[in-house]
């Protein structure tokens, strides 16, 4: 997997460092920090992808997310290494006390930060062992969509900042607040190129196209946490046994015998699979699961055929 870097400000890396040392700043000391955070991540991924490759995109787009936050992270620290000089540097004749005490104040807030990016790799690392992830079906689709979703709102934010700084009348000011939230030069001028409509950077339809994945995911995940609490529930008609298996997240029939052909082809057409394991036909518990099961029902009914042998 092509791993993905955002820009470092290499010359608010080196002001802000003039202003806390008197050691010379190396050039592109901080855009190799950076990078070497990120290959931490990529390369947990790439071990996570090797032992794991159902959980290989997953891990990828959470090395990209650190990627993109530690970019944001380090961009800050820079920028709060500039709000006041260090006393040693500047003396201590009239030194703004309340300007640093704003500083540290700010750098506590971005080493917090810091630390919760951390959290990231240490999810990569419980998915490469297996640990804190709970097995049933359900919650695993629970902690991914919540994760998509996150990756989403991000998205959003960003591509709203983005088209913000875009639409600045002093373009260089825009351009350096793009240079801040990590774009690249190349980049930054890709997003000021004009489409086919003479629109830059991100047109309305891709905000509301994300902005739409983000309401389709949180009725999703609202529908999933809804069925978990309810817990497993069985019921009867007069065709077959219910059981709603939410430890396998399965909407479960059961039948006394073979279902006779026919009655095998309406299951079959409305999404019902016969499972070996669960001796039953079951397909994902949902509503569109329920609607089905319901048709089933009406046409077995309609038709008044022999259920099973």
């Amino acid at each position: 997997m092509e791993r993905v870097y955002y820009a470092i400000n290499e010359e608010v890396a080196k002001t802000a460092h003039s202003m806390m040392s008197f050691r010379d700043y190396q050039e592109g000391s901080k855009t190799a920090e950076y990078q070497g955070y990120v290959n931490k991540a990529y390369d947990l991924a790439d071990k996570v992808a090797e032992a794991r490759p159902d959980e290989a995109e997953r891990v990828y787009a959470l090395a990209e997310r650190y990627s993109r936050k530690m970019a944001e992270n380090m961009s800050d620290s820079s920028r709060i290494g500039m709000m006041c000089p260090s006393v040693m540097v500047s003396g201590a004749g009239n030194f703004p006390v309340k300007k640093k005490e704003k500083q540290n104040a700010a750098a506590d807030r971005n080493h917090q930060q810091f630390q919760e990016i951390q959290g990231i790799l240490a999810k990569m690392e419980s998915i490469l062992h297996g640990k804190g992830i709970i097995k049933s079906d359900d919650d695993r689709a629970i902690e991914k969509l919540e994760e998509k979703l996150e990756g989403l709102k991000e998205n959003q934010e960003a591509m709203k900042a983005a088209n913000k700084a875009l639409r600045m009348k002093d373009a260089e000011k825009g351009n350096e607040a793009l240079r801040d939230m990590g774009y690249s030069d190349d980049q930054i001028k890709e997003l000021r190129e004009p489409d086919f409509c003479g629109r830059i950077g991100f047109p309305d339809y891709a905000l509301q196209n994300n902005n739409s994945n983000i309401h389709r995911i949180e009725g999703r995940i609202k529908e999933l946490k809804a069925t978990k609490a309810r817990g497993t529930q069985e019921t009867e008609c007069k065709f077959f046994k219910i059981v709603r298996n939410v430890e396998e997240m399965r909407l479960q029939l059961i039948f006394e015998g073979k279902p006779e052909p026919e009655v095998r082809e309406v299951l079959k057409s409305n999404g019902f699979r016969w499972s070996p394991h669960n001796m039953c036909w079951q397909r994902q518990l949902t509503n569109n699961a329920e609607h089905a099961m319901g048709r089933i029902i009406q046409l077995l009914e309609e038709r008044s055929i022999s259920v099973s042998k």
